[in-house]
């Protein structure tokens, strides 16, 4: 507990009062870097949707993915905003182990996570690895701060995994996704995931929505065409909008145990022309 509270008082204070969802996702990876309020709503979201830690690791599976597919095209820049609590491999771990020169800049603006950056600066001699501290919605900071250690005049795989259903139309999802497009150089990707009710009965996604925003957390599960709107001026690469555990699964491993079960998860690479 000491070492925790030590933690807490580095990081500036974190407020344990409520959950957060980079804690929440970590609990749902079988993670130590959480709180009783945290476990308290992932709990409550395994007892009525018990597999949905399968498809936290589906999500994540889907990242490591599209990581290696992008290494694959070139792109030697990432900026991944709402990073979350490091769970080896980490982006630029994967990135890396292709490119070792390959620049990435992590986003969060939970102050557990920058607890843990140490471990996320963790990278190649010939790379670059950066932390910023900062809310999603801070796209001006966020732009700012990653320009110290990415070359904006060239490509960059912007990431935003498991992070757009947590901010609403009236808190400007678009219009920070928008903003955020308008600051990369031709040539960059796009690539996010999505939950969404598309894949489930609607009582069920009702009930999810409603036990996040129990916990005092916005959860909005955007539909095909709603998800769509985010890669508006883009081009979206094969194959296309698809659920997460659809996207190129020649790139990675299967993740134990997901049959039966489906990610909930619209997901999507697209290049800026």
């Amino acid at each position: 507990m000491e070492q925790r509270d030590s933690r807490m008082e580095a990081a500036g204070g974190i407020d344990t009062s409520r959950p957060h969802p980079a804690r929440t996702y970590d609990w749902f990876l079988g993670g130590k870097d959480n709180y009783p309020v945290d476990e308290e709503l992932g709990r409550n979201l395994v007892a009525f949707a018990p597999g949905i830690p399968v498809m936290a690791r589906m999500n994540r599976a889907f990242m490591h993915r599209a990581t290696r597919w992008l290494s694959g095209q070139g792109v030697r820049q990432f900026l991944d905003i709402g990073t979350g609590i490091p769970t080896e491999p980490n982006l630029h771990q994967v990135a890396q182990e292709i490119a070792p020169d390959a620049r990435v800049v992590y986003c969060d603006n939970d102050p557990i996570v920058l607890v843990h950056a140490e471990a996320l600066l963790r990278g190649t001699p010939e790379g670059a690895v950066d932390y910023v501290q900062a809310d999603a919605r801070d796209t001006d900071v966020i732009v700012e701060r990653a320009r110290k250690t990415l070359d904006l005049e060239r490509p960059v795989a912007l990431s935003l995994i498991a992070l757009l259903h947590f901010i609403g139309d009236e808190d400007g999802a678009y219009e920070l996704v928008d903003r955020l497009k308008e600051s990369l150089a031709p040539g960059s990707y796009l690539v996010m995931s999505h939950l969404t009710p598309d894949f489930h009965p609607e009582e069920a996604s009702r009930k999810v929505i409603d036990l996040y925003r129990a916990g005092g957390l916005t959860m909005d599960m955007r539909g095909r065409e709603r998800f769509a709107r985010f890669f508006e001026g883009l081009e979206i690469v094969a194959p296309g909008i698809v659920a997460a555990e659809e996207w190129h699964p020649e790139l990675g491993e299967p993740v134990p145990g997901q049959e039966g079960v489906h990610s909930g998860a619209y997901v999507a690479v697209a290049r800026k022309v």
